[in-house]
């Protein structure tokens, strides 16, 4: 009989064999986290898809941070979404969380502890999922690490970390309150909502105005790389791609 069990860090199954195999590998799977523990990964989100914001200030900060602790960056994710939504909806974030998984990355870097989610429990269950594969978070604003020197979460760390997701969370929803308190009050003196009139491109204009965008996207060139290329922001060319390439 064939029997299967669960690899560490992983939701795939493997024969009783192989598992054997990857824990008598141990020492070696120790000697490559020393090795990854100086490697880090920055991920970076702002809430707004236009570009009003961008991430360049938290990608700044962080690998200043990085370069005094001595950390090699080996890869960078920004994401323009906000953080009420769930991870399974944050493709970027989901993206990284498995890169740092698979490469066995040493660190995550973020700017601060909203910028995981505003959701309580998504943010839990993400720091937990790292936290059992080994992986430490610094979170800058909070001048906080998910784990100690020895790779230990703190006591309290759990605790801390739940209390402040909790207060993100709680000030989303003030946000959300205010906006719609001030939107509401708006609209009872009269106040009109919405694009002007003649004010959205139609679909020929915007081919023309980001021709440019659309040719380096058809040949194969990232979202990242053409909105280099072409100066335009990162959600721009993500709408574009989706509405001419996609």
């Amino acid at each position: 009989m064939t029997v299967f069990k669960k690899q560490a860090c992983s939701k795939k199954l493997v024969r009783i064999s192989e598992y054997t195999e990857i824990a008598c590998s141990k020492k070696a799977k120790d000697k490559l986290n020393t090795e990854n523990k100086q490697t880090a990964v920055i991920y970076a989100r702002v809430s707004s898809i236009g570009d009003r914001q961008n991430t360049e200030r938290q990608v700044s900060d962080l690998s200043a941070q990085a370069k005094q602790k001595g950390l090699s960056i080996e890869k960078v994710y920004e994401e323009h979404v906000s953080g009420a939504k769930k991870n399974i909806d944050r493709p970027v974030l989901t993206e990284c969380l498995d890169y740092c998984k698979s490469q066995h990355i040493g660190i995550l870097l973020v700017s601060e502890l909203s910028r995981l989610g505003r959701n309580t429990f998504d943010v839990l269950s993400t720091v937990k999922e790292l936290m059992d594969c080994g992986i430490n978070v610094y979170f800058q604003k909070e001048q906080m690490y998910l784990l100690d020197q020895n790779g230990k979460p703190g006591m309290f760390t759990p605790i801390l970390i739940a209390t402040l997701g909790t207060c993100a969370e709680m000030e989303r929803e003030n946000i959300r309150f205010r906006l719609n308190s001030g939107l509401a009050n708006y609209k009872a003196k009269g106040g009109r909502v919405g694009r002007k009139t003649g004010s959205v491109k139609t679909e020929e204009v915007k081919k023309d105005e980001y021709r440019e965008v659309i040719a380096l996207l058809k040949r194969g060139y990232s979202v990242r790389n053409t909105a280099k290329l072409t100066g335009k922001g990162i959600s721009t060319v993500q709408r574009i791609k989706k509405e001419f390439v996609d």
